[in-house]
C-alpha cells in the first residue's frame, strides 16, 4: 500500500498547481511501524478566529490566552503517514489525563482527536504517548516574539520560519514547514526523529506557506 501511494503521491503532483506534493494517510496501518515524527504546533489564535463560533470553547475562550499548541505528534513515513490505527488502547482519553496536558493542548476534543488519528499508531499507551508529546514541545523553543501577541499583526511566514530557526540551534530550514490558509498563519510543523532530535523531512517541508503575509490574530486574556 505504501508503494501506491507513493506513487499516486507523485502523479498528482505533476498535475496539481501548486508545487506542493500530495501526502495521503494510510489508514488503518500497523502500529510502530514509522520512521520520524512531525511536531505540529498551531497558532490558537487563527484557529479561533477561523472557527469562528464553531471554534472549541475551551480552547477560545477569553479566559485562555493560548498562543501555540501542540495540534499533534505525528508518525510519519517518508512519503506519507500512518492514521486511525488498530489497537487494543482505549479510545477515549480519561478526564485526568486531559487536564494533565491542558496547558499545551487546550482541549478534550483536541486530545481525543490527536490520539485516536495519530496516537494509537505510535503503539504506546496513552500517558506515554502525551508524555512524548509534551517532550517533544519542550524542545522546541518558541521565539519571544511570537510567544504572545497584544495586537493583530500581518507576518512573512518566511520571517516566522527564520525566527524558529534562530532561537532553536540545530533545527535546518528543510526540517520545519510554516503553513496557512487563504488568511491567517496556521501552523509551525517541525520534523523530529523518534529520540526528538531535529531531521530533514522533504516532503513536509515543501508544505511551506507560499504567500507574502498572512494575518495572526492576538491573543486574548480574559
Amino acid at each position: 500500500m505504501r508503494m501506491a501511494t507513493r506513487l499516486c503521491a507523485a502523479f498528482l503532483t505533476c498535475l496539481a498547481v501548486s508545487t506542493a506534493p500530495v501526502i495521503a494517510g494510510e489508514r488503518g496501518a500497523p502500529a510502530g511501524a514509522f520512521d520520524f515524527y512531525v511536531l505540529s504546533l498551531s497558532w490558537s489564535p487563527s484557529y479561533c478566529a477561523a472557527e469562528g463560533d464553531e471554534a472549541n470553547r475551551q480552547q477560545c475562550g477569553r479566559e485562555r490566552p493560548y498562543a501555540f499548541v501542540v495540534h499533534g505528534l505525528w508518525p510519519q513515513y517518508e512519503k506519507s503517514y500512518p492514521e486511525y490505527c488498530p489497537s487494543k488502547r482505549p479510545q477515549r482519553v480519561p478526564d485526568a489525563l486531559v487536564d494533565q496536558y491542558r496547558d499545551i493542548m487546550p482541549s478534550a476534543g483536541l486530545m481525543g482527536h490527536q490520539w485516536r488519528k495519530h496516537g494509537m499508531c505510535t503503539g504506546f499507551a496513552q500517558e506515554d504517548y502525551f508524555t512524548l508529546s509534551r517532550k517533544a514541545r519542550e524542545r522546541v523553543e518558541t521565539p519571544p516574539e511570537f510567544r504572545q501577541l497584544a495586537k493583530p499583526e500581518m507576518v512573512s511566514p518566511k520571517r516566522v520560519e527564520e525566527a524558529f530557526l534562530e532561537a532553536n540551534p540545530g533545527l535546518k530550514k528543510d526540517a520545519i514547514a510554516v503553513t496557512c490558509d487563504n488568511r491567517y498563519l496556521r501552523e509551525v510543523r517541525i520534523c523530529m526523529t523518534k529520540d526528538l532530535e531535529f531531521r530533514s523531512c522533504e516532503a513536509v517541508d515543501r508544505k511551506d506557506c507560499r504567500r507574502e503575509r498572512v494575518l495572526m490574530p492576538p491573543a486574548r486574556g480574559g
